[in-house]
C-alpha cells in the first residue's frame, strides 16, 4: 500500500516563503494524481494545487495563482508545493492526497477523487 507523508511546514511572517514536500512510498507504486489541499480552523477543506503524476493538467485554487507553484520529483517520488508571497490567510493544515484508484482526467481538483491523504502539516503566517 502506498503512503505519504508531507513535510515542511512551519511558522512564517507575512511575506516570507515555505515549500512544502509529499513523498510517497510503497507498494504496488501506482499514483494517477496529487493535489494539495488545506483547511483553516472553522473552514472546509480547499484546494491549492494538482496535478497529474505525469506533471500534465496543473490547477490552482484562486487564492494562492501566482503566488504558489506545484511540482514533481518522480526520482524520488515526491511532490512539491512553493508557497511565495505567504499571507496571514494563507494559515492552513497542509494534506497532500493522491488517486491511486479513479484515474478521471480533469477531476484533479476534486477533494473525492483523492484515495489517500497524509497526516498534514501545519503552515502560519503571522502579521
Amino acid at each position: 500500500q502506498v503512503h505519504v507523508v508531507e513535510s515542511g511546514g512551519g511558522l512564517v511572517q507575512a511575506g516570507g516563503s515555505l515549500r512544502l514536500s509529499c513523498a510517497a512510498s510503497g507498494w504496488p507504486f501506482t499514483i494517477y494524481a496529487m493535489g494539495w489541499f488545506r483547511q483553516a480552523p472553522g473552514k472546509e477543506r480547499e484546494l491549492v494545487a494538482a496535478m497529474r503524476w505525469s506533471g500534465e493538467r496543473i490547477r490552482y485554487g484562486d487564492s494562492v495563482k501566482g503566488r504558489f507553484t506545484i511540482s514533481i520529483e518522480n526520482a524520488k517520488n515526491t511532490v512539491y508545493l512553493q508557497m511565495n508571497s505567504l499571507k496571514p490567510e494563507d494559515t492552513a493544515v497542509y494534506y497532500c492526497g493522491i488517486d491511486q484508484l479513479r484515474n478521471l482526467t480533469g477531476m484533479e481538483h476534486h477533494q473525492w477523487l483523492y484515495d489517500t491523504w497524509g497526516q498534514g502539516t501545519q503552515v502560519t503566517v503571522s502579521s
